[in-house]
């Protein structure tokens, strides 16, 4: 992981950034690794996807999330606000029509499910993202014609959702099964125009 976060680090445009998604067992891991090779202080955000899908243990609290951890190559670095799906409020009624209607950006606490197992999106790859959660990412980060970079590629959700939003994509992943799906994947996606 550190080998391939300082070439990732090393590719990055100048505006560039890095969005990396980890599970409960390594995140305080990774959390030390990246601010290693980008620096502490260009941590941005750590953002929690929490989804209410799956089995519950009877012997401790469900494990219902994961975390993004977002870092800046440089002083600067690129986020949309204009660009950003926006998602209703919690008490429209504390804010008013006009703005409950318009909604809220959304905060570092994104409630959005699991890609479902009967979904048409759904390949089979276990640890498949839904696009929505690459989407908002893809459009917050980087602009039209950008080229969006996604060394752990697994099932391509990050190459569907930047060919949605007009980037090019690059995606890296060392298994000839995640290769195969995101393959046919992206292939389904440019014919379905999707």
């Amino acid at each position: 992981l550190h080998a391939r976060m300082a070439e990732v680090r090393r590719v990055l445009a100048p505006h560039g950034s890095l969005y990396l998604h980890v599970d409960w067992r390594t995140v305080h891991h990774v959390r030390l690794l990246l601010d290693e090779v980008f620096g502490a202080e260009r941590f941005l955000n750590e953002i929690v996807w929490a989804y209410d899908y799956g089995g519950r243990p009877r012997d401790r609290w469900p494990r219902k999330h994961d975390t993004i951890l977002w870092y800046a190559k440089g002083d600067r670095w690129l986020f949309d606000r204009e660009a950003i799906d926006r998602v209703p409020y919690l008490a429209p009624g504390l804010v008013g029509p006009e703005k409950a209607a318009r909604g809220k950006l959304p905060t570092d606490v994104w409630w959005m499910t699991i890609v479902p197992p009967g979904s048409r999106e759904r390949t089979g790859y276990p640890t498949q993202k839904p696009v929505r959660l690459l989407e908002r990412i893809v459009a917050a980060s980087s602009r039209p014609g950008d080229l969006v970079l996604d060394p752990y590629a697994g099932s391509g959700t990050t190459g569907v959702a930047a060919a949605r939003a007009g980037r090019r994509w690059l995606l890296v992943d060392r298994s000839p099964v995640a290769v195969a799906i995101a393959r046919t994947r992206l292939a389904e996606s440019q014919a379905d125009g999707r």
